[in-house]
C-alpha cells in the first residue's frame, strides 16, 4: 500500500487546479495593489519547506520584477525587537499550518510597523491568517503525512501566480493554467534508477542553481527527514569554494539541471564530478544526453522546478521504504512545528 507521502504527492496537481479556482482572483487583486504602489523591498517569513518556497519566490521576484527580496531571521523581531524600517514594504509569510508563534508574532509586529503583510497559508482559518492584512489559501487540502509535499508545490505555484499577476505576464499565467497537467506528466517519469544508488547512502549533496536551488534545498530536507540521509544543498557556483573537498570515490550527488541559463554549468559540473569518481544522478530534460533521471518541462521554464520536485517526491517516498523507514512518520518530528 502506498504511503501517505506518496499519495499526497500524487495529488499536487489537484491542489494546483483548486488554487486556480479559489485563490487566483485574490492573488490578482493583491498583485494589482502592489503594481499600483510598488514596494522597494520584500521580506519573506517562513521555516522548513515553506522557507524553500520563499527562496523560489525571492529569485523569481528579483529576476522578473527587480524587487529585492530578503529572508527575515525572525529572532531579530521576536527576541531582539529590532526596529525594522518596513513602512510600505511587503512582508510575505508562507506556512502550512499557520500556527507557529514566531511567524505570528513576526507578522504582527511587521504589520504594526507599517508593512503590507500577506499570509500564504494552507490552513486559511489560522492565527497567522488572522494576523495579516491579506490571507490567501494554498488550497492543498489536508496533508496527513509529516513530510510536506503537495503543500510545498502549492506554495511554489501560489508565489508564481503572485509574480505573474504583479508583472501581468501573460505567458507565465498561461503556463500556470496548464501546470496541473504538466505535474501529472512529472508523476509519470521513472526515477527508479536513483533508488539502488541511494538506498545504501549515508550522505549526499544536492545541487541546483537559480530557481532550481529552491528544490535542491527541499530535496535535501526530504532526504534527511524521510530517508535519514545526511544531505546538504549547494548552488553549483559554491561547490568549488570548499564542499568539493568532501567528494571522493562513490560520493553521491543529485544534480537538478532544468532549463535555463544555469543548465550548461550544472551539466558540466556533473561531468566533472563523475570524472572524480562521484556517483552522480543528473536530473535533466529528455533532450539532455547523459541524464540519469528525466525532468518534465512546463510551458514556462520558471515552472520547471515544480515538476522536478514532483518527480523527486515520489522517488523519495519509495527510497524511504527501501531503507526500511516510514516516510509518513519521521523520527522526532510532528506535522505542526511551533517555534518561538
Amino acid at each position: 500500500m502506498p504511503s501517505l507521502m506518496y499519495e499526497e504527492a500524487l495529488s499536487a496537481a489537484d491542489a494546483v487546479a483548486s488554487q486556480h479556482m479559489y485563490a487566483d482572483e485574490g492573488l490578482a487583486v493583491l498583485a494589482r495593489e502592489l503594481a499600483a504602489a510598488p514596494p522597494t523591498l520584500a521580506l519573506t517569513v517562513a521555516r522548513g519547506s515553506s522557507d524553500h518556497a520563499a527562496s523560489y519566490f525571492a529569485y523569481l521576484a528579483m529576476q522578473r520584477l527587480g524587487v529585492p527580496v530578503v529572508s527575515l531571521p525572525m529572532s531579530l523581531v521576536t527576541l531582539h525587537q529590532a526596529p525594522l524600517a518596513v513602512k510600505g514594504q511587503l512582508a510575505v509569510a508562507l506556512s502550512q499550518s499557520g500556527q507557529s508563534p514566531d511567524l505570528i508574532d513576526t507578522m504582527t509586529r511587521l504589520a504594526n510597523a507599517g508593512a503590507r503583510t500577506v499570509a500564504l497559508v494552507n490552513k486559511h482559518e489560522s492565527p497567522l491568517a488572522a494576523a495579516c492584512e491579506w490571507s490567501l489559501p494554498l488550497c492543498a487540502g489536508e496533508e496527513r503525512s509529516v513530510a510536506a509535499t503537495k503543500s510545498y508545490i502549492a506554495s511554489l505555484s501560489a508565489v508564481a501566480r503572485l509574480v505573474a499577476h504583479w508583472q501581468d505576464d501573460r505567458g507565465l499565467l498561461g503556463a500556470l493554467e496548464t501546470l496541473p497537467e504538466k505535474l501529472k506528466q512529472a508523476c509519470e517519469q521513472d526515477w527508479s534508477a536513483a533508488i539502488p544508488v541511494l538506498a545504501p547512502a549515508e550522505r549526499i549533496m544536492v545541487v541546483g542553481r537559480g530557481l532550481g536551488f529552491a528544490v535542491a534545498l527541499e530535496a535535501a530536507l526530504k532526504f534527511k527527514e524521510t530517508c535519514a540521509i545526511q544531505a546538504e544543498a549547494f548552488s553549483s557556483a559554491e561547490i568549488k569554494h570548499g564542499p568539493m573537498a568532501l567528494i571522493d570515490q562513490g560520493y553521491p550527488l543529485l544534480v537538478f539541471a532544468p532549463r535555463g541559463p544555469e543548465q550548461d554549468g550544472l551539466i558540466k559540473l556533473a561531468e566533472e564530478m563523475r570524472g572524480r569518481g562521484a556517483s552522480v544522478l543528473l536530473a535533466a530534460p529528455a533532450d539532455i544526453a547523459g541524464r540519469d533521471l528525466t525532468l518534465a518541462v512546463a510551458d514556462d521554464e520558471a515552472l520547471d522546478p515544480l515538476l522536478a520536485i514532483q518527480s523527486f517526491y515520489l522517488m523519495a517516498a519509495q527510497l524511504s521504504e527501501a531503507r526500511g523507514l516510514n516516510p509518513d512518520a519521521p523520527r522526532h518530528l510532528s506535522k505542526v512545528t511551533r517555534t518561538h
